[in-house]
């Protein structure tokens, strides 16, 4: 792997990527790292040999631009880039809610862009990443995405008009897990458990579910009726999960983790 690849902005999520990449088979000398704080910069290269530079080094040398930073300071980073950045040289926006258009009007015509949302379990090497092509970006700029986020977890190609819902489903999605553990975990003590072993309970049963959900094929609705005997206590659990509208919740909060995604699309912080 010689083509170079520089990371823009590196926090948790850009950090996540680089050791997934190194893992991978990339060389250390082909990783390009920049951050906002000169002692960020000199850790990264500490704990992983990537080379710091400044952002217009790394938009003149890399082959391969990965932009992380926060989306409202997208702006900010495409005005200093713009001058150096050639027509040809691949750009990967991991940044939430900015369509590649945004990028494509700000960078030299032709310049090929590549929109990836990825979540946080990339931290662990279990992400979700959905990967969109701009108007310039080919087949050969998409598996190169692939390539690089396919070391932190699973790939998946959608039109780009479909990332909003993406980023409702699959970007925020780990937080909507997180939060249901949080809540269950309270009912456990509800019930007379001690934190750490509701905490124990709920988490490998989570496990377990999405795993058989991976691995089995079956459809979530079988799999449920598996647990669920006739007049048991899950029927009576679902009953009361129905009766207190979590489905119509859970939808209704997916729509508006998309519409607010389509805010920041049209530039509303």
């Amino acid at each position: 792997m010689s083509q170079k690849v520089a990371v823009l902005g590196t926090g948790k999520i850009g950090e996540a990527l680089l050791s997934g990449m190194l893992r991978a088979g990339w060389a250390p000398a082909d990783l390009l790292v920049t951050a906002r704080r000169p002692e960020r910069a000199a850790e990264l290269h500490e704990r992983h040999g990537v080379t710091p530079v400044t952002n217009q080094e790394a938009a003149k040398t890399a082959d391969t631009l990965i932009l992380t930073v926060k989306p409202q300071d997208m702006g900010t980073l495409l005005d200093e880039l713009a001058p150096h950045v050639p027509a040809g040289r691949l750009v990967i926006s991991g940044a939430a809610g900015i369509p590649t258009s945004f990028f494509e009007e700000r960078l030299d015509p032709g310049t090929p862009v590549v929109r990836v949302m990825t979540n946080t379990p990339a931290l662990v090497d279990e992400a979700m990443s959905v990967i969109s092509a701009g108007s310039h970006a080919t087949a050969e700029h998409l598996a190169h995405a692939e390539e690089i986020f396919g070391a932190v977890g699973k790939t998946l190609r959608v039109p780009e008009s479909q990332q909003d819902a993406c980023t409702a489903l699959s970007g925020s999605g780990p937080a909507y897990f997180f939060y249901l553990v949080e809540a269950m975990t309270d009912a456990g003590i509800l019930l007379g458990l001690p934190r750490d072993k509701a905490h124990d309970l709920i988490v490998q049963s989570a496990i377990g579910a999405a795993v058989m959900l991976r691995d089995s094929g079956e459809h979530p609705v079988k799999l449920r009726e598996n647990v669920t005997s006739p007049a048991g206590t899950t029927i009576n659990a679902i009953r009361e999960l129905e009766n207190h509208g979590v489905r119509a919740a859970l939808i209704a909060a997916l729509e508006a983790a998309r519409d607010r995604s389509r805010e920041l699309a049209s530039g509303n912080s």
